[in-house]
């Protein structure tokens, strides 16, 4: 997304933020920049683990006890008390 920056890019866009904020607040808006950068990031490996785990987990087994086929009606008949 951002790989045709270049340095003269980067120069403007800091230009362009000292003259909005100011120098005092920028600090403070670089550091609120990076926390959301990084809850982002968090927050994507985060689903992206939930994703892959769901994909890798073993698919659901039937107990075979539960219901058992009669042989003379071919028709499942529960087995539980």
């Amino acid at each position: 997304m951002f790989g045709n920056v270049g340095p003269w890019e980067l120069i403007l866009i800091l230009v362009i933020a000292l003259i909005i904020f100011g120098p005092g607040k920028l600090p403070d808006v670089g550091k609120a920049v990076g926390k959301a950068i990084g809850e982002f990031r968090r927050a994507s490996s985060g689903i992206e683990q939930e994703v892959k785990q769901a994909f890798e987990a073993p698919p659901a087994v039937s107990d075979s006890r539960l219901t058992q086929t009669d042989p003379e009606e071919k028709q499942p008949v529960d087995t539980r008390d």
